[in-house]
C-alpha cells in the first residue's frame, strides 16, 4: 500500500489539493518591506493587558511600512471557548481604537480576500495540507490510547527521560500502510502525527526580532497534528495559516519560544518560509510584599482593558503608557514632541525590554492626567459626556443640561503654560467639580475650613465679603484686591511675607480668608481657581451657599 492510498483513506472528504490553496491565496501584492502581521486570540474571554500590548504593536508596525494588519480568531480547542468571545475581543480592539485590515469584523461578518478568519472554518484547509504530509510520509495516524501514554509518560519520568512521543516510543510511526489502513477499517480511533525528521542532538537558531539569537535543539517530538475530533492542534492550524495569510512577522509572548523548535520544524517539512518572530516579555506586577509577578487576569482588575474603559482612562493615555511599555526610547521622545502622536513615533524591536515590564497603574494614571490637561474644555467635555451617558447617566444628563457652563468650568486653569491635572480619568471629573451643580450641593454637607475653627468668625468673614466687597463685575486683579482689604479690615495679614516673619501678630492671613471663601462656597479646601469659581456661579448662588453654611 502507497502513502497515497493511505492518505485517501485518512481523508476521503478532502477534494483539493495544496497547490488549489497556494493559487487561492496568492503572494500579496504589496511595497517592498511591508509588515503583514496578525492578532490571534482564543475566544475564552476579555483581552488582557499582555494581549493588548502585542495587538497594538502589531498594529503599529505594519502601519508604518505600509503593510497588513488582521484579526484572526484561534478557537479549535472547543472548552475554553466563551459565549460573545468573538464579540468581546472585537469591542475590546474597538474600544482601543485598533483598527484591522483584514479579519473578522463581529459575530458573522469578515473581511479581507485571505479568509476564513476563523479557525474552526478552516477544517478543509488543515485537512488538505495534513493528507499532503502523509503522501510525503511526513505524518502517520497514531493510534495509542490516552492509557497507553499515560503508562508511557510515567515509565519515561521513572527512567528520568524526557517526556512525550519521540523515537521507540513512537511506536505508531513504525507500523505498515498495511497495518494502518487495516486499523481504520476496523474502526479504531486515531489521531494524525508529524513524523519529525528533527535530531535533538542537533542544533537550531532563531534570530528573534527583540532577543537576537536563540539556540534549541531540533525538536524530534512527533506531534499531533489533527485531532480525533477532526480539529488541528494550535502548532499545526497557526502554522498553515499564517503562511496562507502571508504573514511577515508573528508578535506573541515570550511563553512560546519553546515552542518555537516545533513550529519552525513544521514550516520546514510544509515546505514555507518561516515568518519573522519576536518575543515579547511579559507584564510584570509587584505585589505588597515585594514579590514580583505576572499581571494576573484573576487577581488584577487592571488586567482587563475593560477596566479602563470602564474607568474612563483615555484610550490614547493607555497607548502612550503602552508605548512607554514598549519602547524604552519613547518617553524621550514624547517629552520632547509634545504637539506629536504616537504615529509619529518609530517603533523599533531592539528598544524593547527583554526581561518583561512592571506595570505601574500609577504611572498610567500621570499619564492620563497628563493627557487630559492637554485637551481643550470642548474636548474633555465630549469625552466626558461619551462616558457618562455609558456608565453615571445622572451625570451625563447634568452635562447635557448645562453644556456651556460646564464647558466653562471644565476651562478653570486649562488654557495655560502649565494647565491643571486634576482629572486622572473622565470617571473623576464629577468628585472635582460636584460643587459647581446646585443639584449636587445639597443634604448634610460636610465643611473643613482649616486654621479658622470658630463659627461666628466663619460667619462674619462670609456677610462682610458678600455685602460689603463682592462684585460680579471685577476683573481678577481688582477682586483679589479686595479680598487682601477685607483681611485687613478683620484683623488678618493682607501679605503672606509680612504673615511669615510677623504671625503672632495678625488673627491669620490672606489665604486664610480665602479659604473660608472657598469652602463655604464650594465645601473643599483644594479646588481650582476660586476667582473664576465664583465667576461662573454668580453672586444669587453664593448668597444661597453662604446663607447654607450660616
Amino acid at each position: 500500500m502507497t502513502n497515497k492510498e493511505l492518505a485517501d483513506i485518512m481523508f476521503p472528504d478532502v477534494v483539493h489539493d495544496v497547490s488549489y490553496y497556494e493559487n487561492l491565496y496568492p503572494e500579496r501584492n504589496l511595497p517592498e518591506g511591508a509588515v503583514v502581521s496578525r492578532f490571534a486570540p482564543s475566544p475564552t474571554g476579555f483581552v488582557h493587558m499582555g494581549s493588548l500590548l502585542a495587538a497594538f504593536i502589531a498594529s503599529k508596525v505594519p502601519k508604518e511600512t505600509n503593510g497588513v494588519f488582521y484579526l484572526r480568531i484561534e478557537d479549535t480547542d472547543g472548552k475554553r471557548s466563551v459565549e460573545n468571545g468573538v464579540q468581546g475581543i472585537i469591542d475590546d480592539l474597538k474600544n482601543f481604537d485598533i483598527e484591522i485590515d483584514e479579519g473578522v469584523i463581529s459575530e458573522t461578518e469578515q473581511k479581507g480576500a485571505y479568509g476564513p478568519y476563523i479557525q474552526s472554518e478552516r477544517k478543509e484547509i488543515y485537512h488538505t495540507y495534513a493528507k499532503h504530509l502523509v503522501e510525503e510520509g511526513l505524518a502517520y495516524p497514531c493510534f495509542c490510547t490516552q492509557e497507553e501514554i499515560d503508562n508511557m509518560r510515567k515509565m519515561q519520568a521513572l527512567n528520568k527521560e524526557r517526556i512525550g512521543i519521540y523515537g521507540s516510543y513512537a511506536k505508531c510511526r513504525f507500523l505498515t500502510n498495511e497495518e494502518r489502513i487495516e486499523k481504520i477499517k476496523n474502526g479504531e480511533p486515531y489521531i494524525v502525527r508529524l513524523k519529525s525528521p528533527g535530531d535533538f542532538n542537533k542544533k537550531i537558531v532563531l534570530n528573534d526580532l527583540v532577543r537576537g539569537k536563540i539556540e534549541f535543539p531540533e525538536n524530534d517530538m512527533d506531534i499531533v497534528l489533527i485531532k480525533s475530533d477532526g480539529l488541528p492542534l494550535y502548532h499545526f492550524a497557526h502554522v498553515i495559516d499564517d503562511h496562507l495569510m502571508r504573514t511577515t512577522h508573528v508578535l506573541r509572548g515570550e511563553e512560546w519560544i519553546s515552542s518555537t523548535p516545533i513550529h519552525l520544524q513544521l514550516f520546514q517539512v510544509l515546505g514555507f518560509q518561516a515568518p519573522k518572530y519576536a518575543h515579547l516579555g511579559v507584564i510584570m506586577k509587584i505585589d505588597e510584599d515585594g514579590t514580583r509577578r505576572k499581571l494576573s487576569k484573576r487577581k488584577d482588575p487592571e488586567a482587563a482593558v475593560s477596566f479602563y474603559h470602564e474607568q474612563g482612562i483615555p484610550v490614547e493615555a493607555v497607548k502612550l503608557y503602552l508605548m512607554t511599555i514598549a519602547n524604552s526610547n519613547f518617553e524621550g521622545w514624547w517629552d520632547q514632541n509634545p504637539t506629536l502622536g504616537i504615529d509619529d513615533f518609530k517603533f523599533d524591536f531592539k528598544k524593547m525590554s527583554l526581561s518583561g515590564s512592571l506595570f505601574d497603574l500609577e504611572k498610567l494614571l500621570n499619564i492620563s492626567r497628563s493627557y487630559i490637561s492637554r485637551l481643550t474644555a470642548i474636548e474633555v467635555y465630549e469625552k466626558a459626556l461619551v462616558w457618562a451617558r455609558e456608565f453615571d447617566v445622572e451625570f451625563a444628563s447634568i452635562l447635557e443640561k448645562y453644556k456651556d457652563y460646564s464647558i466653562s468650568i471644565l476651562n478653570i486653569e486649562r488654557e495655560q503654560k502649565k494647565p491643571r491635572k486634576d482629572f486622572e480619568a473622565f470617571s473623576t471629573i464629577k468628585k472635582n467639580i460636584w460643587y459647581m451643580y446646585d443639584e449636587y450641593f445639597t443634604g448634610n454637607l460636610t465643611y473643613d475650613f482649616g486654621k479658622i475653627t470658630d463659627k461666628e468668625e466663619i460667619k462674619a468673614i462670609l456677610s462682610t465679603y458678600l455685602n460689603q466687597y463682592f462684585n460680579e463685575k471685577d476683573d481678577k486683579e481688582t477682586w483679589f484686591a479686595k479680598i487682601k482689604e477685607l483681611s485687613t479690615k478683620i484683623g488678618y495679614c493682607s501679605d503672606m511675607k509680612e504673615y511669615k516673619l510677623n504671625p503672632d501678630a495678625y488673627k491669620g492671613s490672606v489665604a486664610d480668608v480665602s479659604t473660608v471663601i472657598r469652602v463655604a462656597t464650594t465645601t473643599s479646601s483644594m479646588t481650582p481657581d476660586l476667582y473664576e469659581i465664583l465667576r461662573l456661579l454668580g453672586k444669587d448662588r453664593i448668597e444661597k451657599r453662604f446663607q447654607k453654611f450660616i
